[in-house]
């Protein structure tokens, strides 16, 4: 235990890390939040923010989305040697670019790098793809193309659309940089991407809609689900930059404000932030859900009058 004369937040820290080591928090365990510390010890928010920013640049803890700061996991074993270039191929490749834009973003993401993990000179690579442009493409192509559709499709518009958005979602989750491509003024004519864009229209094909209505609710959905989806590369980004997650970033910002004169200013924020108690927890997964139920529910006359404006 850190004597008292030392800083709140250094005793908080030698708290923590004591639990840790001695199995009372277990690798990939949610610690306490900033908020619950900041309660138990009688601090500050960012006192507590503090003392876990310590422990994370120790390494002791990480943060997670969605999950809050949990014990940091052991160190992953080494990786095993790539394969000799002889097993070199265009296949190959695509994958470890696929990996190295899961784990680091399409920032990291290059020739070289993909030489590098590959264990081959970057010329070779060029051997198999032109640059770096085509091959963000083919590797969007081929996350795009990791989930199918049953060969006999739920019965119903509704059904179906909601399916096929729930599907798009699942793979922005697992590979959020798609999110970041391309506008939806300049679609992305991939042949794995074009199969989702499928599905939507033949779910609205026999509703007498117009090819341009058609088309609008397609973009539309789809548009929503990749605006969403653009927050879970910029959280991930975030967390790396701050150290901190979402939450603890909002409680530093509001144990900052003026809540004297946010109540004057603001009195229906104020009056919900009071309310909510705990905070508020904006959870992605069920703002979709909300979004997608919101948005079918909308479509539904105008689908079903057969798109009649």
């Amino acid at each position: 235990m850190a004597p008292e004369t030392e800083p709140p937040f250094r005793r908080i820290a030698a708290d923590l890390r004591r639990r840790i080591a001695d199995g009372e928090l277990a690798p990939g365990e949610r610690v306490p939040s900033n908020r619950r510390l900041a309660q138990d010890w009688g601090v500050a928010l960012a006192t507590a923010t503090k003392a876990l920013t310590v422990l994370r640049l120790e390494g002791l803890v990480e943060a997670r989305p969605r999950v809050g700061t949990v014990v940091a996991a052991a160190p992953a074993p080494e990786p095993r040697p790539a394969p000799p270039p002889a097993e070199f191929s265009r296949d190959r490749l695509i994958r470890a670019a696929l990996e190295i834009a899961d784990a680091e973003g399409l920032a990291a993401l290059s020739m070289r790098a993909v030489a590098a993990r590959l264990g081959v000179s970057a010329m070779s690579a060029y051997r198999y793809v032109t640059s770096k442009d085509e091959l963000v493409l083919l590797v969007a192509d081929a996350a795009f193309g990791e989930a199918a559709y049953p060969a006999d499709p739920p019965a119903g518009w509704r059904p179906r659309l909601e399916l096929g958005a729930r599907t798009l979602w699942t793979l922005f989750r697992r590979h959020p940089w798609l999110a970041h491509l391309s506008p939806v003024t300049r679609p992305l004519i991939l042949p794995n991407l074009l199969t989702h864009a499928e599905w939507a229209l033949a779910a609205l094909d026999g509703h007498g809609l117009s090819p341009t209505a058609a088309l609008d609710i397609h973009v539309l959905l789809y548009s929503y689900i990749e605006g969403i989806a653009v927050n879970l590369e910029r959280e991930t980004q975030a967390q790396a930059t701050t150290g901190l997650t979402g939450d603890q970033w909002t409680d530093t910002r509001l144990a900052a404000l003026d809540a004297p004169a946010a109540a004057t200013r603001l009195p229906v924020f104020t009056r919900l932030m009071a309310d909510l108690g705990d905070g508020y927890d904006l959870d992605l997964d069920a703002l979709f859900d909300l979004g997608l139920t919101t948005l079918l529910d909308g479509l539904t006359p105008r689908i079903e009058a057969g798109g009649t404006r």
